[in-house]
Order: structure tokens, then sequence, then C-alpha cells
């Protein structure tokens, strides 16, 4: 039988579900969690409870640190970010106890905690409601990163991820939220570190992550004509599946890194220099970054459109490496 079309947001909800009624351990906590317009959480505290389900105060120190305690206490807490520009004032409990906590105690404790965030522009939010910033997380030892792209990996990376002993980083792009994919209803799960092959093509590879998937999408079909691209949607960038993408552009010779973070030191630069240094003599042209310019976003619509990564700007980086 064929698989529902749910929304992306359903899918979170229903991983949620499925893993509390699974595991009594698994808790869910964050601000407004429980409101009925928060879809990927609406319904779960009337179903299990305010000893499991709690909305927090808007302190995020305190109610991350809560889920760092928590998880070396025994339990599987998921701690959501109503945006992940908020954790700038908790990375102290991010970077330092949530991420170094099983390594600083010699092994002695485990921090099974998921940390939710919604990320991304698009909605002229302004500058400090609109950034990406995965890549800080990335940056971090201790860490699994994920950017599901989809309902199907939203629902599997999900499951995997409240099953994981460590402590991941789920980040949900806030545009995804309604759109729509098959996702069986049973649980299952997505593995980390495995890219998705979204595309087959011969020419040109794209690795490209969240919401940026279905704009390279786009831009592939707009040149089918004039060039075969390879897209590839990596799923996780802590792991990353290096060797996929190695294996890509040793195919393609060509390679095209859409990333919505901001460019400098970010994970299109991280990609270009694993290739560069590892897949180097399969080039046949230079590595092509359609990224964020590094300056604050605006909450201009035209000027925010003018800097995120779309479309156009990644058809003209496919034809700039395949000129």
């Amino acid at each position: 039988m064929a698989d529902r079309v749910i929304t992306y947001s359903e899918a979170i909800n229903e991983a949620h579900t499925q893993e509390m009624e699974r595991d009594p351990n698994v808790i869910l906590f964050g601000e407004n969690v429980s409101s009925s317009w928060r879809g990927a959480t609406k319904g779960l505290k009337e179903r299990f409870g305010r000893e499991r389900v709690r909305d927090t105060p808007i302190t995020e120190t305190s109610f991350i640190g809560m889920g760092v305690g928590a998880a070396i206490r025994g339990l599987r807490p998921v701690v959501e970010l109503m945006l992940v520009d908020f954790g700038l004032v908790a990375m102290d409990q991010i970077l330092n106890q949530m991420a170094k906590s099983h390594y600083m105690s010699g092994g002695a404790v485990k921090v099974p905690m998921v940390l939710r965030a919604a990320y991304g522009a698009g909605t002229s939010s302004g500058a400090t409601h609109s950034e990406s910033l995965y890549s800080i997380f990335a940056h971090m030892p201790g860490m699994k990163v994920v950017l599901p792209s989809n309902p199907y990996d939203a629902k599997g990376l999900l499951i995997t991820a409240i099953r994981d002993d460590n402590p991941v980083v789920f980040m949900e792009h806030r545009l995804l939220s309604r759109t729509k994919g098959p996702v069986p209803e049973e649980p299952y799960t997505v593995p980390f570190g495995v890219a998705n092959l979204v595309r087959e093509g011969s020419d040109v590879t794209i690795v490209v992550t969240g919401k940026m998937v279905g704009l390279a999408m786009e831009a592939a079909d707009d040149l089918k004509k004039e060039a075969s691209v390879e897209v590839i949607d990596p799923r996780t960038i802590v792991p990353l599946d290096e060797e996929a993408i190695l294996n890509s552009v040793g195919k393609t010779g060509r390679l095209v890194v859409v990333d919505e973070d901001y460019e400098r030191c970010g994970f299109s630069a991280e990609v270009a220099a694993i290739v560069a240094e590892k897949g180097f003599n399969n080039l046949k042209a230079s590595v092509c970054r359609v990224a964020t310019p590094n300056v604050p976003l605006p909450f201009n619509p035209t000027l925010e459109k003018q800097l995120l990564p779309d479309r156009e700007k990644i058809a003209r980086a496919i034809r700039n490496v395949m000129a």
C-alpha cells in the first residue's frame, strides 16, 4: 500500500508521539510546545501530560541547561528552540555542557539529548530571527547535526536522533513545515552519515541541504538540456558522508555547493575543502559555492531575496562550472 502523504510538521509530530509511546524516558520541553499552532508538537501535552511535555519561560540558557542535566540523569529530553537564533544566548550550555560533558567526564556520563531548532530566512523576520547557523554547531566537536529536507527524512532522522546516546542538533527549516511527502505510518529510522542521492547525473554534482534541495532540483530541471545534474542531500552534516560526495565528484568532475548558512567558514567551505583535498585530481573546473553573503539578513523582503541562494543563482553556478 502506498505511503500516506503528510506534512513535514506532521512527520515530526508523529516521530515524537511514537518515541514517547515507546520509551517513557523521552520528554519534551521548550517555548510554547503545547500551543495549538505549533504543528510539530501539537497535542503532545494532552496525550502525555505536563510531567513529560512542558512549556518553558523565554530563558534559553536555563531550559537548555535543564535538558543537559536531565539527559545526564538518564532521561532522553527533546528540547525545542523556537528559532536557532535564540540559541546564541545559551552557547555555553550548548557548546560547553551539551557537547563536551561526555568527553570531559572521561565517558562516565552520556548526554542523549536532542536540541530541535527552526532556522532559515524567507519571511522578512530580520537579522536576529532569520539565520541558519548550523555551521557553528558543526564546528564544535561532540554534537551531531541533522538537516532533514523532506517529511520522510524528518520523521526517520528524528527517531534516530532520539535513540542516539549522543547530543544531536536537529534543525528544521521554517519554510518546510507545510511541505508534503510520503511517510510510512510505522516507526522507522534513517541512519546518520548516509547521504541521499536525490537525482542522478553525469556532468555536475550539487551538494545541498534543507530547503535548498528543492531549489537545486528546480535549477537542475531548468538546465536539463544543458547539463546532467546530480543532486546529493547529505541529510546530516555531522557525521558527513564524504564518500558519497567524493564518488559523485569523481564521476561528474564538477561541484556546486548550495548552502543557506553564511559563506565565510561555513558548510559550503567545508565541502569545497574536502573535495580540494581528497578529490582534486577529479575536478574539471573550479568548485562553485552558492551561499548567503556575510552581512546581517535585512527586514526588507527585496533585500533579503537578493542575499539568499535561489533557483537562478544555482543555475548560474551550474553554467559557470560547465563553461
